[in-house]
Parts: structure tokens; C-alpha cells; sequence
């Protein structure tokens, strides 16, 4: 293992995506490059963060705004203290992503928009796990792409297509950018 290499501030590196476009598997990949080159880093997922940290949130707009706050608030204070931190999360909404981000960069905190670029039927043909399939005969309400909209970035510092690049050219180009933003690249 690589010598730890501190931080002064950490980053705050926000993944956004439609449901089974790839966020998670980015960013945990990306983690496990930067953990063996030294850096502390932690991977806020939606699925964990539901389960534990936040298991009564829901799906509607002014629940998602909730939870996605919240996230905000751990990731930033992660980062204050020098962590690398990868949220991947579908985060839908333009209006409230940008409040995450101000969230995180009121304190001085680097804050990266990734967009993970894959188009909704390529979603639904991975549908992972089974989502899309009970959303689309009606099952789950609110599920973005489907029933509630999904807002891709105007402007993301970073867009990853998850369909015309491989799981490692898109981490690499992740890692680069990260490393860029903590002043290693």
C-alpha cells in the first residue's frame, strides 16, 4: 500500500445519472485507485445512504431535496477534513444539484459535477436490479426516467459516456480530473 498521502481539503466529486447508468461502479472503482495511491477517500452511495443513514427518505421532489441535502452536508464535512469523497447519486434535479453544490463550495470545498452520460433505453436493457421493469408496469412511483424526469447537467465538469467508453477509460478520466482538482494532476 502507498504511503498515505494527506490532504489539506478534500473534494467533493458528484456523479449524477439515470438509474443504472454506471454512477456506482465509477466511483467505486475510482476509490479503490485513489485508496492504493495513499488517499483517503469514501463512496457515498444512494442505496447505503438509504439504508443507513437516511432510510425514511422518499421519491418525491421535496424528499429527494431532503436526503440529497443531507448527503451534501456529509460529503462537505468529509471533505473539510481531507477526504476524497465520490457521491453516487441519480441526484435528478438541476435546481437541487446546484444547491448541493453551494452546499459544499461556501466553504471553500472543490465540488465536481460528473454527468454519467447513458441513454435511457441502454438503463433499461442493463436494469441491474429489476427497477425499470417494476416501474415501467407501474410499480414504483417517482423512479426517474420513467414516471419523474431526470434533468441532465448543462455544464458538468466532467461527462462520462458509459456506452461508447469502457468501465476503465471513464475511471481513468475520473481519476485525472480528480487529481487535477487536488493539484496531483
Amino acid at each position: 500500500m502507498a504511503e498515505t498521502r494527506c490532504l489539506e481539503r478534500g473534494v467533493v466529486v458528484w456523479l449524477t445519472g439515470l438509474p443504472g447508468s454506471g454512477k456506482t461502479t465509477l466511483a467505486t472503482r475510482a476509490a479503490e485507485k485513489l485508496r492504493r495511491m495513499g488517499y483517503r477517500v469514501e463512496v457515498l452511495d444512494g442505496d447505503w445512504v438509504r439504508k443507513t443513514i437516511n432510510p425514511d427518505a422518499g421519491y418525491t421532489r421535496e424528499e429527494r431535496r431532503r436526503h440529497l441535502h443531507r448527503v451534501a452536508w456529509i460529503a462537505r464535512l468529509l471533505a473539510r477534513n481531507g477526504v476524497i469523497v465520490l457521491c453516487s447519486f441519480v441526484s435528478p434535479y438541476r435546481e437541487v444539484r446546484a444547491e448541493v453544490r453551494r452546499i459544499v463550495e461556501e466553504e471553500g470545498i472543490p465540488f465536481l459535477e460528473v454527468y454519467v452520460k447513458c441513454p435511457l433505453e441502454e438503463c433499461i436493457r442493463r436494469d441491474p436490479k429489476g427497477l425499470y421493469k417494476k416501474a415501467l408496469r407501474g410499480e414504483i412511483k417517482h423512479f426517474t426516467g420513467v414516471s419523474d424526469p431526470y434533468e441532465p447537467p448543462e455544464n458538468p465538469d466532467l461527462e462520462l459516456d458509459t456506452v461508447n467508453n469502457t468501465v476503465e477509460e471513464n475511471t481513468e478520466k475520473l481519476l485525472a480530473t480528480i487529481l487535477k482538482h487536488i493539484g496531483m494532476g
